[in-house]
């Protein structure tokens, strides 16, 4: 049986969204090797619509030569999205109906990890159903400063346990933190 592992970058303000401003300098050989062998322990990518727009026109670009990009393009991808209806990135599939379902079967038919990157209402749906198997933060040392409310982790919800399970920390600062929700 698969698990779901959700990968989250964060600065130390709660910012998710604005990588671009912040990640970069961070990014260091230790970094790479942690992202890449977290990659090829996985089987299965699930997103929601906004993360497959943004990974879909970054990815594809990316080609034979770059052994992470041509991962990310091989891998069997799942969508959850009411509105897109044909992607176009190769081994996507679309989840919109029954998703909570569709997951659960998702993991009793896959070996490996089912990779997840970001929080938003995906990662919430597998939160509230008991499917997030792991919840790794890459914590950079760095305030943003710049977030709005809506691309901060925080959202009003339901408070939520968990237990660190594992901690790596790199040369540049940044800290993977590693949780499973507790029982």
């Amino acid at each position: 049986m698969g698990r779901i592992v959700n990968s989250t970058y964060m600065t130390l303000d709660g910012d998710i969204t604005n990588m671009q401003a912040w990640h970069w300098p961070f990014l260091g050989d230790d970094a790479m090797k942690a992202a890449q062998a977290q990659l090829a322990a996985s089987d299965a990518l699930i997103m929601g619509r906004k993360t497959y727009d943004g990974f879909s026109v970054a990815w594809q670009q990316g080609g034979e030569a770059d052994p992470f990009a041509e991962r990310m393009n091989s891998i069997d991808k799942y969508v959850v999205s009411t509105t897109l209806k044909d992607p176009e990135w190769t081994g996507s599939k679309v989840l919109s109906e029954n998703v909570v379902d569709e997951i659960r079967a998702l993991k009793e038919r896959t070996a490996g990890d089912i990779l997840q990157y970001g929080f938003g209402d995906v990662t919430r749906l597998l939160l509230d159903n008991g499917l997030l198997d792991e919840l790794r933060v890459w914590l950079h040392p760095v305030l943003s400063g710049n977030a709005t409310p809506d691309q901060l982790l925080y959202r009003e919800t339901g408070q939520k346990a968990f237990t660190l399970n594992g901690t790596e920390v790199h040369d540049t600062g940044m800290i993977i933190l590693s949780y499973t929700p507790a029982q």
